[in-house]
């Protein structure tokens, strides 16, 4: 779901994000990904400014297996709060800062 689409969805089509933030893992990651240079290790492959956090090191750092971490993972960005890029067969996951603000507002609206 896009920015776009949480400002104009219907409440019902909210479901998806608000059952993503609904997990207090889920809101730490978030909560990480504002500043990943400050939270997680230096990386070799993807930079932490322009790709967000290796998925590995957001697993480590839950202190989860990879299959959970990747399933965590794998909501947030079927809610569209965070953008996945593929480098080097690794994942890196940042916010989606517009999609997150669209969905603050969109909640403020209920």
């Amino acid at each position: 779901m896009t920015a776009t689409a949480i400002v104009s969805a219907e409440l019902t089509d909210l479901e998806p994000v608000m059952r993503a933030v609904a997990s207090e893992r889920r809101l730490q990651i978030l909560e990480w990904l504002k500043d990943p240079r400050a939270h997680f290790p230096p990386q070799v492959h993807g930079d932490p400014d322009e790709h967000g956090a290796c998925n590995q090191f957001i697993v480590e750092k839950l202190g989860i297996s990879q299959p959970a971490g990747s399933r965590h993972m794998k909501i947030l960005t079927d809610a569209g709060l965070v953008i996945p890029t593929r480098r080097e067969g690794y994942t890196y996951y940042k916010r989606d800062e517009s999609a997150i603000a669209a969905f603050a507002e969109a909640t403020r609206q209920i």
